[in-house]
């Protein structure tokens, strides 16, 4: 996915009902006394089956890290709670990235506080069946949206202890310095006053606790992107449907095979027909796609433990690009290899974007756009190229598409590359339908290409080397699957 300037922490999230207030409409039957009663008898007893999460023993090792961050004093992550699509309709619940990160927790409305090296995960665990929430609470309620674990089951997987979410206010009223991922859970932030440089400095330690992976993310990384490839796969296999439904289908395909082996899609799919492709974040993928054009598609499937990809190709509709086309395209590969080449431990995490924007813009010059040389466009003072490269070319990746955006700026984007970091590089080049400053020719074509690569330590490893990159590779890969 294109970088862009650093998305803004989640919206504020309104307080969660309480059990004896279930959720429901003003279109639901009524309950009667004797109905109520009746519901709240005859049920047995049954347990969900957690096993132990993989992630527990990496969990517990980042929060006593944290907790030595911060010696001596409260730290509280919240998970969020739902937010609302429509009316009464909500979107399917994502935790917050640094919750699960230091829990393991994926529960809505729960709450991680690490005290005194000591840890506790305060939640909100199944209703019970001698409350109404149990079979009227649309959100919560085990009839209406399913199951919720109980506190020993989530106890048991995660390997931390579990409270009651009730117990929270009482927690966090003592004395002592508190310190709140902000942005997260609106009651959370009303409840313990704010000390804005205080909580600042906590989602900064927090988010750069996640730029080097360890082993395991590696691998949760390397699954997104192998199940990532079987999508772009799935969609040039559906090409007849692709050329009469248009942008819709790849978004649907890509979907469904996002929602059958992960948990989601890591961001919304970008499907760039023809002139869609110059708008770097079109998501509107409502448009057809043409025989002759290009088509850009930006998509990443995001796993089960929330870890996603995030991979771009530009693809020939007929299948075969055009000489233009491909001339194009090549200047956006030569500019994208000369970026990986660049990433390697100790090296500037700009240097994969100077090295791109360097071939970039001597194209430019080289087509005859620039206004003045190339090296002068270069220049940071003037960056007349950018006219037509828009964005930077990396960005770090993990369990957030633009992960890590807390961290000072010091260390990312202007620090240097460590190993175990993991960043894309996907420079592009756009060309807009009403640029007067362009060729007829060019206007209306948008190329980007994009991978996620892993920092090691002597280079680094393409984790999304599957998918074809060369013009000619893309031309095989596409006959061979669609036929």
């Amino acid at each position: 996915m294109s970088e862009n300037t650093q998305a803004p922490s989640s919206a504020s999230q309104p307080d969660a009902p309480t059990e004896s207030q279930p959720r429901t409409e003003s279109h639901d039957p009524s309950v009667p006394a004797a109905y109520s009663a009746f519901m709240r008898t005859g049920w047995g007893e049954r347990e969900l089956d957690l096993p132990r999460h993989p992630v527990a023993e990496h969990a517990a090792r980042r929060r006593a890290e944290l907790a030595e961050a911060f010696p001596g004093e409260r730290l509280v992550l919240p998970a969020g709670t739902y937010k609302v699509r429509s009316n009464d309709t909500d979107y399917r619940f994502r935790p917050d990235t640094a919750h699960t990160y230091f829990s393991g927790n994926q529960t809505s409305d729960a709450v991680l506080v690490i005290e005194d090296g000591e840890s506790v995960l305060y939640a909100r665990p199944r209703s019970a069946r001698d409350t109404d929430e149990f079979f009227r609470d649309r959100q919560y309620g085990e009839l209406w949206a399913g199951r919720r674990p109980s506190q020993q089951e989530i106890s048991d997987s995660l390997g931390i202890e579990v409270r009651h979410l009730d117990d929270l206010p009482a927690a966090l009223g003592g004395a002592g310095k508190t310190r709140v991922h902000r942005g997260v859970a609106a009651g959370i932030d009303r409840l313990v006053s704010s000390d804005e440089s205080r909580d600042e400095e906590f989602a900064r330690v927090a988010s750069e606790m996640r730029l080097v992976k360890d082993a395991w993310e590696i691998a949760e990384l390397q699954e997104a992107c192998d199940i990532t490839t079987l999508g772009f796969e799935d969609s040039v296999r559906e090409w007849d449907d692709v050329l009469k439904y248009g942008e819709r289908w790849i978004e649907g395909t890509f979907f469904r095979r996002a929602r059958a082996m992960g948990n989601d899609i890591g961001y919304d799919s970008i499907v760039g027909g023809g002139k869609h492709a110059t708008t770097l974040h079109w998501i509107e993928n409502s448009g057809p796609i043409t025989p002759g054009e290009l088509v850009l598609l930006d998509m990443g499937v995001e796993g089960n433990n929330l870890y996603t990809a995030d991979v771009s190709r530009t693809l020939p509709v007929n299948g075969r690009f055009t000489g233009l086309q491909r001339e194009l395209y090549d200047l956006v590969l030569t500019a994208q290899q000369a970026g990986i080449d660049a990433v390697r431990p100790n090296t500037p995490f700009l240097a994969a974007h100077h090295a791109a924007m360097t071939v970039l813009a001597h194209g430019l010059e080289g087509m005859g756009l620039l206004p003045v040389s190339a090296e002068e466009a270069l220049d940071p003072e003037s960056k007349v190229y950018a006219r037509w490269t828009l964005h930077g070319t990396s960005h770090m990746l993990g369990m957030d598409v633009h992960d890590c955006g807390n961290a000072s700026a010091d260390i990312y984007p202007k620090g240097d590359l460590v190993e175990g970091m993991v960043l894309t590089v996907e420079p592009g080049l756009y060309f807009q339908e009403d640029d007067l400053l362009v060729p007829e020719e060019l206007r209306g074509i948008g190329i980007r290409i994009e991978d996620d690569i892993l920092v090691t330590a002597d280079g680094s490893r393409n984790l999304s080397e599957a998918l074809p990159r060369t013009a000619d590779d893309v031309e095989a890969w596409m006959a061979s699957r669609h036929g």
